[in-house]
């Protein structure tokens, strides 16, 4: 019985080792195409913004004092999970306060000081010009004393009169002296703490200007829609703990979700056969089994080196007819663009082509054949028989046992195959 059962077992691996899948020639409409992967995202969004950095150079004080604040970074320190949906005016993000709020207090005590300092000098300027005007007073008092000794003194000897109106013009000259110099002082006073006020303004701006600032490091909806992360160039998204920078200030977007783009990367071997309008085919993979339509909006003129990538990608964007509420940014898409389409082709999967050493493509028919055949275009599956292969005839999918005992058909094509090498 063990050997009537190996025998059995043996005929009937046999039979499953000549077991051969056959493919049909059809004949119909033929598609080239260039597939890729790719990504949802809006055709139009708002951004949402850091805070923009535009004061390092509005402000006092001298050299040395200024900081630049437009090569600080920001720090994202909390934010709404991605995909939530937001209201006008929502809360969306926290920025990091805690340099800047250092810095807003170093300036508060910069402005105590100034106004301090021009307090000062207000009162001291008040001070000393009272005791000028005091003086000029008293002078002024010195000179009518000495025009009455010099009035009284006329009865007086000569020597006496002349002695008399000496004093009179020196208390003359000593109060226009002191009118001089009050008039100098007032002038050099009002300079002095025009100065002053200068700095205060100045300071006082900065400040009002830092507090504006910090006072938009929360981050709300600038309009209703749901947060969509902000990508870098490298692909990682800003969340928190990311920085931003003040040249790319966006943390999030609003997508406008009622027009859709599917954004794919096209090898430098293939871009040059996308061009805009042809239309695309698409597949969304968290909805298997539907499907859309769109066409090719946009192909970039230069590549990028994208990471894992060893030739320059070129970004193209399809724009996806009509909309559909369930389509949301960063979904992964299929893409099939449709490079070239003819009309009645005779066309057969493109394993079933074998060629020998000299390079002549030929077919195995399940009717015992190996036909030459001429080839043309192919897509991803799927090549053209120009010649050699008629519509609803079967070939092998794979070489079949024993190819030695098929018939070679078609040798008539050799010379066409080797003409058009």
């Amino acid at each position: 019985m063990a050997i009537i059962a190996l025998i059995v077992f043996n005929k009937m691996t046999t039979k499953r080792g000549n077991f051969n899948s056959y493919a049909e020639v059809k004949k119909g409409l033929f598609e080239i195409t260039v597939i890729n992967s790719g990504e949802l995202i809006a055709e139009r969004s708002i951004d949402i913004k850091g805070p923009e950095i535009s004061m390092g150079s509005d402000r006092g004080g001298g050299p040395g004092r200024g900081f630049d604040m437009h090569a600080m970074d920001l720090k994202v320190q909390d934010i709404v999970p991605e995909g939530t949906l937001v209201k006008e005016g929502d809360y969306i993000a926290q920025l990091d306060r805690s340099s800047y709020a250092n810095t807003l207090k170093d300036e508060l005590e910069n402005l105590k000081t100034f106004q301090t300092n021009v307090d000062m000098k207000i009162l001291d300027t008040a001070v000393v010009l009272t005791d000028q005007r005091d003086a000029i007073k008293n002078q002024r008092y010195a000179v009518e004393e000495a025009a009455i000794t010099l009035e009284q003194s006329k009865f007086e000897p000569p020597a006496t009169i002349r002695q008399a109106a000496i004093n009179l013009d020196k208390a003359k000259r000593t109060l226009e002296q002191k009118i001089k110099g009050y008039s100098l002082y007032v002038a050099q006073s009002l300079a002095d703490l025009n100065h002053q006020k200068m700095h205060l303004t100045r300071e006082t701006r900065l400040v009002n200007n830092l507090q504006e600032f910090l006072s938009k490091f929360t981050i709300t909806a600038p309009a209703s829609g749901m947060i969509i992360y902000k990508k870098d160039r490298n692909g990682t998204k800003r969340k928190a703990g990311s920085t931003i920078n003040p040249f790319d200030r966006v943390i999030a977007t609003l997508p406008d979700l009622s027009s859709m783009i599917s954004k794919v990367y096209v090898n430098e071997i293939e871009i040059s056969k996308v061009k805009p309008g042809q239309r695309v085919s698409i597949n969304v993979d968290a909805f298997r089994g539907k499907s859309y339509t769109g066409a090719v909006l946009t192909v970039a003129n230069i590549g990028e080196q994208l990471p894992n990538s060893d030739s320059k990608m070129f970004e193209v964007d399809i724009k996806i007819d009509g909309s559909d509420p369930a389509l949301r940014p960063t979904m992964t898409t299929g893409n099939r663009i449709i490079i070239k389409t003819i009309n009645d082709a005779v066309f057969i999967p493109t394993e079933c082509v074998q060629t020998g050493s000299d390079s002549i493509p030929f077919v195995y028919g399940k009717n015992k054949t190996k036909d030459i055949v001429i080839l043309g275009e192919s897509n991803e599956k799927n090549i053209i028989v120009e010649k050699g292969l008629e519509p609803g005839s079967l070939i092998y999918l794979t070489p079949p046992v024993n190819p030695e005992k098929f018939k070679l058909v078609g040798e008539n094509l050799v010379s066409i195959i080797k003409k058009h090498k």
